[in-house]
Protein backbone atom coordinates (compact mmCIF):
# COMPACT_ATOMS: atom_id res chain seq x y z
CA UNK A 1 0.00 0.00 0.00
CA UNK A 2 1.68 3.41 -1.42
CA UNK A 3 2.08 6.20 1.82
CA UNK A 4 -0.26 9.21 1.73
CA UNK A 5 0.87 12.50 0.96
CA UNK A 6 1.70 13.10 4.60
CA UNK A 7 3.15 9.74 5.24
CA UNK A 8 7.25 9.08 4.96
CA UNK A 9 7.25 7.80 1.18
CA UNK A 10 6.50 10.79 -0.55
CA UNK A 11 7.66 9.91 -3.76
CA UNK A 12 5.54 9.21 -7.16
CA UNK A 13 4.25 5.70 -6.92
CA UNK A 14 5.59 3.10 -9.79
CA UNK A 15 4.74 -0.07 -10.31
CA UNK A 16 6.46 -2.63 -7.26
CA UNK A 17 9.66 -4.91 -8.71
CA UNK A 18 10.36 -2.90 -11.83
CA UNK A 19 13.79 -0.68 -13.06
CA UNK A 20 14.48 1.52 -15.70
CA UNK A 21 17.35 1.66 -17.17
CA UNK A 22 18.19 4.78 -18.96
CA UNK A 23 21.45 6.11 -21.10
CA UNK A 24 21.86 9.98 -21.36
CA UNK A 25 19.54 10.74 -24.46
CA UNK A 26 18.84 7.34 -26.02
CA UNK A 27 15.25 8.01 -27.98
CA UNK A 28 14.70 4.09 -26.39
CA UNK A 29 15.18 2.87 -23.34
CA UNK A 30 14.85 -0.37 -21.73
CA UNK A 31 11.80 -1.31 -19.69
CA UNK A 32 13.28 -4.50 -17.66
CA UNK A 33 12.44 -6.61 -14.70
CA UNK A 34 14.17 -5.95 -11.56
CA UNK A 35 17.18 -8.65 -12.00
CA UNK A 36 16.74 -9.90 -8.04
CA UNK A 37 12.98 -10.60 -8.26
CA UNK A 38 10.56 -12.09 -10.30
CA UNK A 39 8.11 -10.33 -12.60
CA UNK A 40 5.06 -9.07 -11.13
CA UNK A 41 2.04 -10.70 -13.34
CA UNK A 42 1.79 -7.64 -15.43
CA UNK A 43 5.16 -6.78 -15.98
CA UNK A 44 6.17 -6.01 -19.75
CA UNK A 45 8.03 -9.03 -21.77
CA UNK A 46 12.04 -8.91 -21.09
CA UNK A 47 13.45 -6.81 -24.21
CA UNK A 48 10.08 -4.82 -23.95
CA UNK A 49 11.77 -1.40 -25.25
CA UNK A 50 10.12 1.77 -24.43
CA UNK A 51 10.73 5.64 -25.38
CA UNK A 52 7.79 7.17 -23.95
CA UNK A 53 7.87 7.41 -20.32
CA UNK A 54 7.58 10.00 -18.27
CA UNK A 55 9.87 10.11 -15.46
CA UNK A 56 12.85 9.59 -17.19
CA UNK A 57 14.67 13.24 -17.20
CA UNK A 58 16.23 15.44 -19.62
CA UNK A 59 17.10 18.89 -19.05
CA UNK A 60 16.42 22.02 -20.99
CA UNK A 61 13.93 20.41 -23.57
CA UNK A 62 12.18 22.84 -25.50
CA UNK A 63 9.62 23.56 -28.55
CA UNK A 64 12.90 23.25 -30.45
CA UNK A 65 14.65 19.97 -29.39
CA UNK A 66 14.14 17.58 -32.15
CA UNK A 67 13.24 14.96 -29.89
CA UNK A 68 10.32 16.42 -28.81
CA UNK A 69 9.12 17.22 -32.75
CA UNK A 70 9.42 14.08 -33.48
CA UNK A 71 8.45 12.16 -30.97
CA UNK A 72 5.00 14.05 -29.82
CA UNK A 73 4.39 17.52 -32.12
CA UNK A 74 4.67 15.79 -35.29
CA UNK A 75 2.58 12.67 -34.67
CA UNK A 76 -0.27 14.38 -32.36
CA UNK A 77 -0.33 17.08 -35.69
CA UNK A 78 -0.53 13.66 -37.65
CA UNK A 79 -3.54 12.46 -35.41
CA UNK A 80 -5.42 15.37 -34.94
CA UNK A 81 -5.18 16.87 -38.62
CA UNK A 82 -6.48 13.47 -40.38
CA UNK A 83 -9.14 13.64 -38.02
CA UNK A 84 -10.14 17.39 -38.77
CA UNK A 85 -10.26 16.19 -42.80
CA UNK A 86 -12.35 13.23 -42.11
CA UNK A 87 -14.78 15.17 -39.58
CA UNK A 88 -15.02 17.93 -42.78
CA UNK A 89 -15.57 15.80 -44.90
CA UNK A 90 -18.89 14.46 -42.78
CA UNK A 91 -19.70 17.65 -42.37
CA UNK A 92 -19.48 18.85 -46.32
CA UNK A 93 -21.39 15.85 -46.77
CA UNK A 94 -24.40 16.66 -43.95
CA UNK A 95 -23.74 19.92 -44.35
CA UNK A 96 -23.54 21.00 -40.66
CA UNK A 97 -19.87 22.43 -39.87
CA UNK A 98 -20.77 21.44 -36.08
CA UNK A 99 -18.72 18.00 -37.11
CA UNK A 100 -15.51 19.69 -35.66
CA UNK A 101 -17.10 20.44 -32.39
CA UNK A 102 -17.90 16.35 -32.09
CA UNK A 103 -14.15 15.99 -32.79
CA UNK A 104 -12.42 19.06 -30.26
CA UNK A 105 -12.99 16.62 -27.08
CA UNK A 106 -13.09 12.95 -28.87
CA UNK A 107 -10.00 13.78 -30.64
CA UNK A 108 -8.01 15.01 -27.67
CA UNK A 109 -9.01 11.95 -25.88
CA UNK A 110 -7.83 9.35 -28.26
CA UNK A 111 -4.69 11.06 -28.55
CA UNK A 112 -4.31 10.75 -24.53
CA UNK A 113 -5.09 7.23 -24.75
CA UNK A 114 -3.05 6.51 -27.87
CA UNK A 115 -0.35 8.16 -26.79
CA UNK A 116 -0.50 6.58 -22.99
CA UNK A 117 -1.89 2.82 -23.64
CA UNK A 118 -1.97 2.46 -27.06
CA UNK A 119 1.43 2.54 -28.39
CA UNK A 120 2.62 0.64 -25.85
CA UNK A 121 -0.30 -2.10 -26.92
CA UNK A 122 0.86 -2.03 -30.53
CA UNK A 123 4.18 -2.18 -29.49
CA UNK A 124 3.70 -5.65 -27.93
CA UNK A 125 2.13 -5.14 -24.29
CA UNK A 126 -1.22 -6.09 -23.26
CA UNK A 127 -3.78 -4.02 -22.39
CA UNK A 128 -3.14 -4.91 -18.57
CA UNK A 129 0.51 -4.63 -19.04
CA UNK A 130 0.43 -1.41 -20.75
CA UNK A 131 -2.20 -0.07 -17.94
CA UNK A 132 -0.19 -1.93 -14.93
CA UNK A 133 2.95 0.30 -16.05
CA UNK A 134 1.34 3.80 -15.61
CA UNK A 135 2.11 5.17 -12.05
CA UNK A 136 -0.65 6.98 -9.76
CA UNK A 137 0.03 9.69 -10.98
CA UNK A 138 0.19 9.17 -14.70
CA UNK A 139 -3.82 7.72 -14.21
CA UNK A 140 -4.97 10.88 -12.79
CA UNK A 141 -3.63 12.67 -15.66
CA UNK A 142 -5.50 9.86 -18.18
CA UNK A 143 -8.87 9.68 -15.72
CA UNK A 144 -9.16 13.31 -15.85
CA UNK A 145 -8.54 14.35 -19.80
CA UNK A 146 -11.37 11.33 -19.96
CA UNK A 147 -13.73 12.75 -17.46
CA UNK A 148 -13.22 16.19 -19.34
CA UNK A 149 -13.51 14.97 -23.14
CA UNK A 150 -16.24 12.35 -22.13
CA UNK A 151 -18.64 14.77 -20.59
CA UNK A 152 -18.17 17.59 -23.53
CA UNK A 153 -18.54 15.20 -26.16
CA UNK A 154 -21.51 13.56 -24.55
CA UNK A 155 -23.16 17.10 -24.44
CA UNK A 156 -22.52 18.36 -27.74
CA UNK A 157 -23.62 14.93 -29.63
CA UNK A 158 -27.06 15.00 -27.50
CA UNK A 159 -27.12 18.75 -28.40
CA UNK A 160 -26.51 17.99 -31.65
CA UNK A 161 -28.55 14.78 -32.30
CA UNK A 162 -31.78 16.87 -30.48
CA UNK A 163 -31.65 19.96 -32.60
CA UNK A 164 -31.43 17.54 -35.78
CA UNK A 165 -29.92 21.12 -37.80
CA UNK A 166 -26.52 22.50 -37.72
CA UNK A 167 -25.46 24.87 -34.49
CA UNK A 168 -26.99 28.54 -35.70
CA UNK A 169 -23.62 29.92 -34.74
CA UNK A 170 -23.02 28.63 -38.05
CA UNK A 171 -25.27 30.01 -40.18
CA UNK A 172 -23.22 33.23 -40.93
CA UNK A 173 -20.18 31.50 -42.27
CA UNK A 174 -22.03 29.12 -44.63
CA UNK A 175 -23.18 32.36 -46.53
CA UNK A 176 -19.94 32.32 -47.65
CA UNK A 177 -20.07 30.49 -51.57
CA UNK A 178 -16.30 29.07 -51.24
CA UNK A 179 -17.28 28.00 -47.89
CA UNK A 180 -17.26 24.43 -47.63
CA UNK A 181 -13.99 24.76 -50.05
CA UNK A 182 -11.65 27.26 -47.55
CA UNK A 183 -13.30 25.83 -44.49
CA UNK A 184 -10.84 22.60 -44.29
CA UNK A 185 -7.72 25.49 -44.42
CA UNK A 186 -9.46 27.96 -42.62
CA UNK A 187 -11.02 26.05 -39.65
CA UNK A 188 -11.14 22.64 -39.53
CA UNK A 189 -6.93 22.28 -39.72
CA UNK A 190 -6.51 25.39 -37.59
CA UNK A 191 -8.28 23.71 -35.33
CA UNK A 192 -6.51 20.75 -35.45
CA UNK A 193 -3.55 22.80 -34.76
CA UNK A 194 -4.94 23.85 -31.71
CA UNK A 195 -5.92 20.55 -30.42
CA UNK A 196 -2.25 19.53 -31.04
CA UNK A 197 -1.12 22.09 -28.98
CA UNK A 198 -4.25 22.03 -26.40
CA UNK A 199 -2.97 18.17 -26.18
CA UNK A 200 0.71 18.55 -24.97
CA UNK A 201 0.38 18.05 -21.78
CA UNK A 202 -1.26 14.45 -22.09
CA UNK A 203 0.40 13.09 -24.64
CA UNK A 204 3.92 14.80 -24.17
CA UNK A 205 4.48 13.18 -20.61
CA UNK A 206 3.99 9.93 -22.09
CA UNK A 207 5.82 10.62 -25.43
CA UNK A 208 8.99 12.56 -24.76
CA UNK A 209 11.80 11.93 -22.18
CA UNK A 210 11.77 15.70 -21.11
CA UNK A 211 10.56 16.84 -18.12
CA UNK A 212 12.81 19.17 -15.80
CA UNK A 213 13.61 17.56 -12.79
CA UNK A 214 12.09 19.98 -9.75
CA UNK A 215 11.25 17.73 -7.36
CA UNK A 216 8.01 16.31 -5.85
CA UNK A 217 5.41 18.72 -4.39
CA UNK A 218 2.60 16.96 -2.73
CA UNK A 219 0.87 20.06 -1.68
CA UNK A 220 0.60 21.36 -5.36
CA UNK A 221 -0.73 18.51 -6.69
CA UNK A 222 -3.22 18.34 -3.90
CA UNK A 223 -4.06 21.87 -5.53
CA UNK A 224 -4.19 20.73 -8.62
CA UNK A 225 -6.60 17.77 -7.76
CA UNK A 226 -8.44 21.05 -6.84
CA UNK A 227 -8.40 22.90 -9.42
CA UNK A 228 -9.89 20.46 -11.84
CA UNK A 229 -12.37 19.47 -9.44
CA UNK A 230 -13.33 23.55 -9.18
CA UNK A 231 -13.08 23.86 -13.23
CA UNK A 232 -14.87 20.68 -13.83
CA UNK A 233 -17.66 21.68 -11.40
CA UNK A 234 -18.19 24.80 -12.62
CA UNK A 235 -18.37 23.57 -16.43
CA UNK A 236 -20.75 20.66 -15.42
CA UNK A 237 -22.91 23.06 -13.07
CA UNK A 238 -23.08 25.62 -15.72
CA UNK A 239 -24.17 23.34 -18.42
CA UNK A 240 -26.78 21.29 -16.33
CA UNK A 241 -28.38 25.19 -15.23
CA UNK A 242 -28.49 26.06 -18.63
CA UNK A 243 -30.25 23.03 -19.71
CA UNK A 244 -33.15 23.19 -16.81
CA UNK A 245 -33.45 27.19 -17.60
CA UNK A 246 -34.44 26.54 -21.10
CA UNK A 247 -36.48 23.00 -20.43
CA UNK A 248 -38.29 25.20 -18.04
CA UNK A 249 -39.45 27.94 -20.89
CA UNK A 250 -36.69 30.65 -20.09
CA UNK A 251 -36.09 32.97 -22.39
CA UNK A 252 -33.75 36.00 -20.78
CA UNK A 253 -29.89 35.49 -20.03
CA UNK A 254 -29.22 33.41 -17.27
CA UNK A 255 -27.82 35.01 -14.55
CA UNK A 256 -28.92 32.65 -11.60
CA UNK A 257 -26.60 29.69 -10.74
CA UNK A 258 -22.60 29.73 -11.52
CA UNK A 259 -24.20 32.32 -14.15
CA UNK A 260 -24.11 34.85 -11.62
CA UNK A 261 -20.03 34.47 -11.19
CA UNK A 262 -19.07 35.63 -14.88
CA UNK A 263 -21.01 35.51 -17.99
CA UNK A 264 -19.22 32.29 -19.59
CA UNK A 265 -18.49 30.37 -16.50
CA UNK A 266 -18.51 27.13 -18.56
CA UNK A 267 -15.41 28.18 -20.69
CA UNK A 268 -13.63 29.59 -17.25
CA UNK A 269 -14.25 25.84 -16.01
CA UNK A 270 -12.83 24.56 -19.06
CA UNK A 271 -9.59 26.84 -18.52
CA UNK A 272 -9.39 25.25 -14.83
CA UNK A 273 -9.67 21.64 -16.36
CA UNK A 274 -6.89 22.62 -18.63
CA UNK A 275 -4.58 24.59 -16.62
CA UNK A 276 -4.88 21.62 -13.47
CA UNK A 277 -3.16 19.40 -15.84
CA UNK A 278 -0.05 21.36 -15.79
CA UNK A 279 0.03 22.50 -12.37
CA UNK A 280 -0.21 18.20 -11.51
CA UNK A 281 2.61 17.39 -13.62
CA UNK A 282 4.78 20.26 -12.15
CA UNK A 283 3.45 18.71 -8.54
CA UNK A 284 4.27 15.51 -9.95
CA UNK A 285 7.53 16.05 -10.89
CA UNK A 286 7.11 15.40 -14.62
CA UNK A 287 7.06 18.87 -16.64
CA UNK A 288 8.74 19.87 -19.47
CA UNK A 289 8.37 23.49 -20.65
CA UNK A 290 6.82 22.93 -23.81
CA UNK A 291 3.84 21.49 -22.18
CA UNK A 292 2.93 24.57 -20.80
CA UNK A 293 1.42 25.37 -24.13
CA UNK A 294 -1.15 23.32 -23.08
CA UNK A 295 -3.24 25.85 -21.36
CA UNK A 296 -2.13 28.49 -23.10
CA UNK A 297 -3.06 27.57 -26.39
CA UNK A 298 -6.60 26.69 -24.58
CA UNK A 299 -7.18 30.33 -23.31
CA UNK A 300 -6.06 32.10 -26.48
CA UNK A 301 -8.94 29.54 -28.45
CA UNK A 302 -11.60 30.12 -25.73
CA UNK A 303 -11.03 33.67 -25.54
CA UNK A 304 -10.10 34.60 -29.24
CA UNK A 305 -11.06 32.22 -31.69
CA UNK A 306 -13.85 29.91 -30.41
CA UNK A 307 -15.43 30.60 -26.76
CA UNK A 308 -16.74 33.36 -25.56
CA UNK A 309 -15.69 35.15 -28.12
CA UNK A 310 -17.37 33.65 -30.84
CA UNK A 311 -20.79 33.25 -28.67
CA UNK A 312 -20.64 37.16 -27.51
CA UNK A 313 -20.46 37.74 -31.75
CA UNK A 314 -23.11 35.56 -32.54
CA UNK A 315 -25.45 36.97 -29.60
CA UNK A 316 -24.52 40.18 -30.32
CA UNK A 317 -25.43 40.23 -34.27
CA UNK A 318 -28.94 37.40 -33.42
CA UNK A 319 -29.92 39.84 -30.76
CA UNK A 320 -29.40 43.01 -32.09
CA UNK A 321 -31.15 41.82 -35.12
CA UNK A 322 -34.07 40.08 -33.89
CA UNK A 323 -34.58 40.60 -30.28
CA UNK A 324 -33.69 44.07 -29.07
CA UNK A 325 -35.04 43.28 -25.34
CA UNK A 326 -32.73 40.59 -25.26
CA UNK A 327 -29.68 42.71 -26.30
CA UNK A 328 -30.90 45.40 -24.14
CA UNK A 329 -30.54 42.48 -21.14
CA UNK A 330 -27.31 41.31 -22.86
CA UNK A 331 -25.66 44.50 -22.64
CA UNK A 332 -26.97 45.07 -18.79
CA UNK A 333 -25.59 41.73 -17.65
CA UNK A 334 -22.24 42.55 -19.51
CA UNK A 335 -21.92 45.94 -17.39
CA UNK A 336 -23.04 43.89 -14.16
CA UNK A 337 -20.43 40.90 -14.69
CA UNK A 338 -16.93 39.87 -16.40
CA UNK A 339 -17.01 37.66 -19.45
CA UNK A 340 -14.17 35.01 -18.35
CA UNK A 341 -12.39 36.36 -14.52
CA UNK A 342 -14.89 37.19 -11.72
CA UNK A 343 -14.96 40.52 -10.43
CA UNK A 344 -13.41 40.67 -6.38
CA UNK A 345 -17.19 41.90 -5.57
CA UNK A 346 -17.42 37.63 -6.49
CA UNK A 347 -15.94 36.83 -3.22
CA UNK A 348 -19.20 36.68 -1.88
CA UNK A 349 -20.88 34.89 -4.28
CA UNK A 350 -22.29 31.54 -2.51
CA UNK A 351 -21.91 29.49 -5.88
CA UNK A 352 -17.90 30.57 -6.21
CA UNK A 353 -17.47 29.11 -2.64
CA UNK A 354 -19.85 26.08 -3.94
CA UNK A 355 -17.94 25.00 -6.79
CA UNK A 356 -13.89 26.04 -4.41
CA UNK A 357 -15.99 23.29 -1.98
CA UNK A 358 -16.47 20.56 -4.60
CA UNK A 359 -12.91 21.08 -5.43
CA UNK A 360 -11.42 20.77 -1.71
CA UNK A 361 -13.73 17.73 -1.05
CA UNK A 362 -11.93 15.51 -4.21
CA UNK A 363 -8.89 16.70 -3.14
CA UNK A 364 -9.87 14.29 0.48
CA UNK A 365 -11.34 11.83 -1.54
CA UNK A 366 -8.14 11.59 -3.83
CA UNK A 367 -6.05 11.48 -0.88
CA UNK A 368 -7.53 8.49 0.57
CA UNK A 369 -7.68 6.90 -3.00
CA UNK A 370 -4.03 6.87 -3.31
CA UNK A 371 -3.17 6.32 0.47
CA UNK A 372 -5.19 3.14 0.21
CA UNK A 373 -4.07 2.17 -3.60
Amino acid sequence: MASGWFGKNNAPSRPPDVQIQIADREPNNFYLPSSNKSAPPHAPPAGYVDSTHSILHVQNASLFDVGILKDTLAPSLGLHSGLAIIAWGAANYTGRVEAKDWLWPSGQVVNAWWSAVGRRVYQGLTLSQALYRLSWHERLVLTGVTLWGGRLFYRIARRSINRGEDDPRYAQVKKDQDFWVKSLFTTFLPEAFFQMLIALPFTAPFRHEGAVLMGYHPIVQMAAVGLFSTGFALETLADYQLDQYKAEGGTGILKEGVWSIVRHPNYLGDAFVHLSFIVLLYGSDMLAPVELLGPLANYVFLRYFGGDNQKESYQTRRYSESHPAKFAELQKFREEKNAFWPNTKELTNSWLWTVIGVGAATVAVEELLRTFH
